[in-house]
């Protein structure tokens, strides 16, 4: 018997005034797995993922988004969180006035999430050492990788069920990439169900469990297993223009 899904988004339709986005799109996301969304600029990636976080950019026309059996569609961001959704964003928007240990200190106080007690301001400096001796600085004058570490430690200490990644990779160095690489593998570890937003197809295939493909008609036009990528590229060329190295 197959497991429930922990995220279930059914029929979505939703866009920007007249234009559409997203249309009539499906995705499953199973509890414990790590699931690449890929997709071209544009095609509606973090449309998709702002929409689930309850932040609803794009008008909503039509369709579901349920969370553990309970529907998302219509709550604000604060009670979505609350129940267990965490969402790195695209561009890791800090409070960059404050330090590192303030932006973790004020996510921790609101963390509600499904995991209670597994993360903390302590243990996601054990994760990003880098950030425990940076604690006192403030966080825009940090780098670009440590940036995103400090978002990705946010989110966790909210203890999710859900956690959201947006374009972690974005204008980073591959040394960070590789960095942030092993702290996906890190959270496969914990079981932490995860969806990834990527444009980077290598580093979405070297930690996803699945991957779905965002096509240009804003439904998922492809769900598989990274083998069938790699085995196949040209599937992923034929629907988005994107390249797999083999």
């Amino acid at each position: 018997m197959a497991a429930q899904p922990l995220l279930e988004v059914t029929a979505l339709e939703a866009g920007y005034g007249t234009a559409g986005v997203l249309r009539e799109l499906d995705l499953a996301i199973q509890p414990r797995e790590v699931h690449a969304l890929l997709g071209r600029n544009g095609a509606g990636k973090t449309s998709l993922l702002r929409v689930i976080a309850g932040l609803h950019p794009p008008t909503l026309t039509g369709g579901s988004v349920r969370l553990a059996g309970r529907d998302l569609v219509g709550l604000p961001a604060h009670k979505v969180a609350r129940l267990g959704v965490s969402l790195v964003p695209q561009g890791r928007r800090l409070f960059q006035s404050l330090t590192v240990r303030e932006n973790i200190q004020i996510a921790q106080r609101g963390g509600t999430g499904g995991h209670k007690g597994r993360w903390n301001e302590d243990s996601v400096y054990e994760l990003f050492p880098r950030l425990g001796e940076r604690h006192a600085q403030r966080s825009g004058t940090l780098s670009g990788g440590e940036q995103q570490m400090v978002a990705i430690a946010r989110a966790l200490v909210t203890n999710p069920q859900l956690l959201l990644l947006d374009e972690p990779t974005e204008g980073l160095a591959p040394i960070v990439n590789d960095k942030i690489l092993d702290t996906l593998h890190t959270l496969k570890d914990t079981e932490q169900t995860v969806l990834l937003a990527e444009q980077n197809v290598d580093f979405a295939l070297a930690v996803a469990d699945r991957i779905s493909v965002l096509g240009d008609g804003g439904n998922i036009a492809w769900t598989g297993e990274p083998a069938e990528l790699r085995s196949r590229p040209e599937t992923l060329s034929d629907l988005v223009g994107l390249g797999v190295q083999t």
